[in-house]
């Protein structure tokens, strides 16, 4: 699997974590729905589950649940809409999140 980041994804990313420890994870949150029907989550976590495993990006360091990369295509783009302002999750062929806000999981 791999994912792009774009410029404009990556200064966000940058911008809103600054100073913070902590890294990526792309979540396939199944909260108040069955586990085929979630929606991907982009978190900012003080570090990596047991059953995270990184991901090759062209830049930051982004984790995904193993057993939920079924879910994904294996090439993604993380962007960011600078008039939505969220960050999306996409691939060529579909939108897994439109309109992603990062979500801080850091204490």
């Amino acid at each position: 699997m791999y994912i792009t980041i774009t410029e404009n994804a990556e200064k966000k990313l940058i911008e809103r974590t600054a100073g913070k420890n902590g890294v990526f994870k792309i979540k396939y949150d199944t909260e108040n729905c069955c586990a085929v029907n979630g929606i991907a989550v982009l978190w900012f976590v003080e570090g990596p589950d047991e059953m995270d495993e990184v991901t090759e990006t062209n830049s930051l360091t982004v984790y995904i649940e193993k057993t939920k990369k079924i879910f994904f295509d294996e090439e993604m783009t993380i962007d960011y809409v600078e008039n939505r302002g969220c960050f999306q999750l996409k691939s060529r062929n579909q939108y897994f999140n439109p309109c992603m806000t990062l979500i801080d999981k850091t204490v």
